[in-house]
């Protein structure tokens, strides 16, 4: 059995407000770039482009079919976003990135990395694999929670929000412009967005 630890550093900026949760990345075959959300299909770093510059393609390389890494990660830095997964090893029983075919054999720190951001206030976990693994950890019952909803959470002493949103996964079948309507109202919410 072919275990696969997580290929990527956690990406923690002390002023984070959010934390940004997937489940695992893809196969290295299916990476664009050797960073968070590598598949040149999904629509995460869109979403972004949408919400911020109104540009869905303003963190895409069109024509070497990548990301613009030199432009996300300070946009990420400055904006307070966090990204990890809740996955630090796994193996697939089929060879794919889907969750139903991850099993996971370790899962990420969700305390440590909570600890090391004082000023998180909301962890979003994208997709449903993620979903489940971060609210058993923190026995919370999302069962009801509907697209766009969010639920409080205690963590030592504090008080954060965890976040139901559309995967950003073109297996989901929603537009781009809206799942950005989701994301851009936690942003709001969470002072991210003017």
């Amino acid at each position: 059995m072919e275990i696969e630890t997580h290929p990527f550093e956690p990406w923690l900026p002390s002023n984070a407000k959010l934390l940004l949760l997937g489940t695992f990345p893809p196969a290295p075959k299916r990476w664009c770039m050797e960073w968070y959300y590598p598949n040149y299909t999904n629509d995460m770093w869109r979403i972004f482009g949408h919400i911020f510059f109104g540009d869905k393609f303003y963190f895409v390389d069109e024509e070497k079919k990548t990301y613009k890494l030199d432009l996300l990660k300070p946009f990420l830095k400055e904006k307070g976003i966090a990204l990890f997964d809740t996955a630090l090893r796994i193996h697939r029983t089929t060879g794919t990135a889907s969750d139903k075919d991850l099993e996971i054999i370790e899962p990420a720190d969700l305390d440590g990395m909570l600890r090391s951001l004082p000023a998180c206030k909301a962890v979003l976990a994208a997709g449903q694999l993620a979903t489940k693994v971060f609210t058993e950890h923190y026995g919370i019952d999302a069962r009801k929670m509907k697209m766009g909803e969010y639920k409080e959470f205690s963590f030592e002493q504090r008080t954060l929000r965890l976040y139901r949103q559309p995967s950003s996964s073109r297996a989901y079948p929603m537009k781009v412009e809206k799942k950005a309507e989701y994301y851009e109202r936690m942003f709001r919410d969470l002072g991210i967005l003017g």
